[in-house]
């Protein structure tokens, strides 16, 4: 293979043609809430199809209560799932147990290496960087410890190499002879482990990778031997364990290999690999449970990307991110930079071991995957030198001590800041412990958003400042915004004087920012935290906050739901991207995919649904960014949106063609309102043809709380509604509820069906079977799924259609989503909704109704004239004020009549029709 992935890895990089990170297939991790037993998702792992549930680190220790922050990886498990089961499906049922913290797929993260580099079979320079790095003054101090070991997590490496076999960590107590002898959980561990195949073969890979052999040489290799390389850490050990498995059979296992080297006593852990965004949680656990739990120091590459992003594990907290240089100190031309970076290491035509194919051959190679080991070797020193160290402590000594005169270079002066404190120079690292570090520790915002703040917006942001060298006078942190789309109003903290390890918190004054009244969609801005003490001291630090979020949270009553941009509900697609999902009082997530489906034909479907297996169809885009408003003109609660789909072509006819402005709508009160959010979507044909007719509906694929595969989708004819519910435990009741009387049609699902069926999800959710949950759903035949009281995993399509839209025509259509404890109060809150709700323009009646019809005069001194169509039959005129309530009501005859309002405030009125021929409505104005 020879790193192919890695370097299409580059190539990608080079374009700027970033994407999520790939995962494992079938392979999940969770999180149990604390005294959570694995028995309590046992039911949503059956619903799930799940064929094995594993404890992922059962010989993690336990957290300890005196270390602030500590974690407990004995609650995570590994789940296999069938190659058909969703991230967003797994999520919802596995957190709808109440039992789980949080559901993520596993990364598969790459080594960072330039293997094609143009200086890759050059000698000249050979070990420049030590040089450099101040390496050798730093060995007139110290040249190390042997019972300071560093963790190698890389590709296998050649353990029979000259400068590599006599540093190698053996672990005496558990030789080869297939008996577990220190009873660790590992048989055999004598020369560390290879995690990615599970055995005690930590050696070069199957495919001749030699990444960790040059990492290691550049850490650890043997110095004062004569020959070769002389690593960092002089006479420090390493601790092999393979994560890249260079086979069919095995997979990334980094952030196990991470486990493992802190279990197995490495005070320092080296992470040569990674990759941009996929922030995980479960990855963060990991690392504050090595650096935390276990005071290891861990030191990452920050990739090779030339971008201003975040790179995972450097960018987790608790992990020292290093960026590149080229041999003259500038930033390596393909480093990755930015606030997040800790401090910067040559990175280019680094001469180490190459352990390919014999024991004594070398090579130079570029890259942060070997800028990294030089910053571990420098930990590693730090802490035979320095033994009374934690490992934060080493980090800031490293920080502390970095070369700054990197900045004063003409070639770094686009990356002052983001190339961290300085260059490594580990000659100051080790000299003495004269330096001072203060840092925020922990940054708490107020009101909690993960998502990001609305413009307009409010935040309070209370810090923790831990000193972490030498002691402080006059300590002061001062907030600045970086972005014109937040401000600062309060951004100073006088801490004061703080002693080695002490740390203040300004929680009781918090920092007041405000977010800009006009924001992009999904913005960032960062804020820079400045300390400042006595005796010039000054360093910086900084915080991301998300801004406008592209999705709006409607929470004004007791249904809670995410809308996005382009017409999804609860997420906008991807794994737990776009929203924050739907819950009810606080229980959730209560439905795992949801969102608009347009259809005029098999072929010509518009969505943002599910598709193929693992794929989502995307044939929406914004126009015009969701916002909130606060309140609305109609409820206490309004989002807008604008989104479309591509004009069908003889060549790509897939697409429906039609504009759609979106509105959602939610009330603080009365009660009866607090169980519904109102979806109003204004379709307008952009084609040249007439759409007849249109399908239009709400896709909903429940998964509530309790025994979440056993769910009811049944169907209440009377009031429009589709709804879910366990027989067994009914705790919750939801479902969606077409609004207006034009035609409604419902098509209930079992996501689990066989193979066959007429809607078969086993092999995705193809536009052919979206059509016909849209159309086929007007008789009875699909009105339940699941039977009694085994129930099913099921989901829903109500639908409703639009006759006839002329190009340019516009027409609308509504839906209620809603939720109660009881059958009986959901119907009650389909009631109120039906009552709620005034609809901005005409909604979409059936053809009978669609004739012409007038309402003069129109403003109005209190006297109105109705004429309906013919055929329309006899009706009921209702007049509704802007919150919707019925202040007037008339009996028409079947050819309209005089509608008297002599008592009506002048205002601004809605004028409803309903009857047989279906429901009319026109603003009506009272001079």
């Amino acid at each position: 293979m020879k790193y192919i992935l890695t370097i299409i890895l580059f190539v990608l990089l080079r374009l700027g043609a970033w994407a999520e990170p790939p995962t494992l297939p079938g392979r999940l991790v969770l999180k149990l809430k604390p005294a959570a037993a694995p028995a309590a998702v046992a039911a949503a792992l059956r619903a799930l199809g799940a064929t094995e549930l594993t404890q992922k680190f059962p010989q993690a220790t336990a957290p300890n209560s005196e270390v602030p922050g500590s974690v407990d990886l004995r609650r995570i498990y590994q789940v296999r799932v069938p190659a058909g089961a969703t991230l967003a499906k797994a999520r919802a049922l596995l957190l709808g147990t109440e039992a789980v913290e949080y559901v993520e797929p596993l990364y598969v993260r790459e080594p960072l290496y330039q293997p094609n580099d143009l200086y890759a079979d050059s000698v000249s320079g050979l070990q420049y960087y030590l040089k450099r790095i101040n390496a050798y003054r730093a060995w007139d101090f110290t040249k190390g410890d042997t019972t300071v070991v560093i963790g190698l997590t890389d590709t296998g490496m050649r353990p029979s190499h000259t400068d590599l076999v006599r540093k190698i960590k053996y672990n005496y107590a558990d030789p080869i002879n297939g008996v577990d002898d220190d009873l660790d959980g590992y048989v055999d561990n004598f020369r560390g482990w290879d995690v990615a195949n599970g055995n005690n073969d930590p050696a070069t890979n199957a495919d001749g990778a030699y990444h960790g052999s040059l990492v290691a040489g550049v850490m650890a290799g043997q110095a004062d031997n004569g020959i070769g390389v002389a690593g960092v850490a002089f006479n420090c050990k390493f601790l092999p364990v393979q994560v890249f498995p260079g086979t069919s059979t095995g997979s990334f296992s980094g952030y196990e290999a991470i486990v493992y080297a802190a279990d197995h006593g490495c005070r320092v852990i080296n992470m040569s690999w990674g990759g941009a965004g996929g922030y995980s949680r479960f990855e963060q656990d990991v690392c504050t449970y090595a650096a935390v739990n276990k005071d290891a120091v861990l030191v990452a590459a920050s990739g090779n990307t030339h971008g201003d992003l975040r790179f995972y594990p450097a960018s987790y907290d608790h992990v020292l991110a290093v960026s590149g240089t080229d041999e003259n100190d500038a930033k390596w031309e393909f480093a990755t930079y930015g606030y997040r970076i800790d401090l910067s290491a040559p990175a280019t035509n680094i001469w180490s071991v190459k352990g390919d194919r014999a024991d004594t051959d070398y090579r130079a190679s570029s890259g942060t995957s070997l800028a990294a080991p030089q910053v571990a070797g420098a930990a590693a020193l730090v802490r035979g030198r320095f033994p009374q160290l934690r490992a934060e402590q080493v980090m800031a000594q490293l920080r502390q001590s970095a070369d700054t005169a990197v900045y004063s270079l003409p070639a770094n002066a686009a990356y002052r800041g983001k190339l961290g404190t300085g260059r490594l120079n580990v000659g100051r690292a080790v000299a003495a412990l004269s330096y001072r570090e203060a840092r925020v520790v922990t940054s708490t915002l107020a009101p909690a958003r993960p998502a990001g703040y609305a413009p307009g917006e409010r935040v309070q942001l209370a810090i923790m400042v831990r000193n972490l060298l030498q002691p402080l006078t006059g300590l002061t942190v001062t907030v600045t915004s970086l972005s014109p789309y937040l401000t600062v109003q309060q951004g100073s903290f006088a801490v004061g004087n703080l002693n080695a390890l002490a740390q203040s918190t300004n929680a009781d004054q918090p920092f007041q920012l405000t977010v800009a009244s006009a924001v992009p969609p999904n913005a960032s801005a960062t804020l820079r935290y400045r300390l400042t003490a006595a005796g010039g001291y000054q360093t910086d630090q900084y915080l991301d906050i998300r801004l406008n979020p592209d999705f709006a949270q409607l929470d004004a009553g007791d249904l809670v739901a995410s809308l996005s941009s382009r017409g999804s509900l609860g997420y906008d697609g991807g794994y737990d991207q776009g929203g924050l999902g739907v819950s009810y009082r606080t229980v959730g997530p209560l439905l795992s995919e949801g969102g608009l489906l347009l259809a005029t034909s098999p072929t010509r479907v518009s969505d943002r649904l599910r598709a193929a297996p693992g794929t989502l169809r995307e044939s929406f885009y914004t126009e015009s960014p969701i916002r909130r408003v606060l309140p609305g003109p109609r409820a206490d609660q309004e989002a807008y949106s604008t989104f479309r789909d591509s004009l069908p072509t003889a060549a790509a006819p897939r697409s429906v063609g039609v504009r759609v402005r979106q509105r959602g709508l939610a009330w603080a009160a009365p009660a009866a309102r607090r169980n519904f959010i109102v979806l109003e979507y204004s379709l307008k044909n952009i084609t040249a043809d007439t759409l007849k007719p249109l399908y239009a509906g709400l896709f909903t694929d429940w998964d509530l709380p309790g025994e979440t595969g056993r769910n009811l989708a049944r169907y209440d004819s009377v009031r429009h509604l589709g709804y879910s519910y366990d027989p067994l435990a009914p705790r919750l009741y939801a479902g969606v509820q077409v609004l207006g009387r034009g035609p409604v049609g419902i098509y209930s699902i079992d996501n689990n069906a066989a193979t066959g069926t007429p809607i078969f999800f086993g092999d995705g959710f193809s536009p052919t079977e979206k059509y016909l949950a849209l159309s086929g759903g007007f008789g009875r035949a699909h009105r339940a799924a699941g039977a009694e009281p085994a129930g099913a995993d099921v989901s829903q399509v109500l639908s409703t259609l639009v006759p006839r839209l002329a190009p340019g025509d516009s027409a609308t259509v509504a839906f209620a989503v809603l939720a109660a404890p009881t059958l009986a109060e959901l119907q009650a809150a389909a009631a109120a909704a039906t009552a709620a709700y005034v609809p901005s323009q005409p909604l979409a009646t059936t053809a009978a109704a669609a004739g012409t019809w007038q309402a003069y005069p129109n403003p109005s001194t209190g006297l109105v004239q109705i004429v309906l169509p013919v055929g329309f039959g006899v009706a009921t005129a209702q007049v509704l004020n802007a919150l919707g309530q019925e202040v007037a009501r008339q009996a028409l005859g079947a050819a309209g009549g005089e509608l008297r309002l002599p008592t009506l405030a002048v205002g601004v009125y809605t004028l409803r029709i309903s009857g047989a021929g279906g429901t009319l409505v026109r603003r009506l104005v009272r001079e």
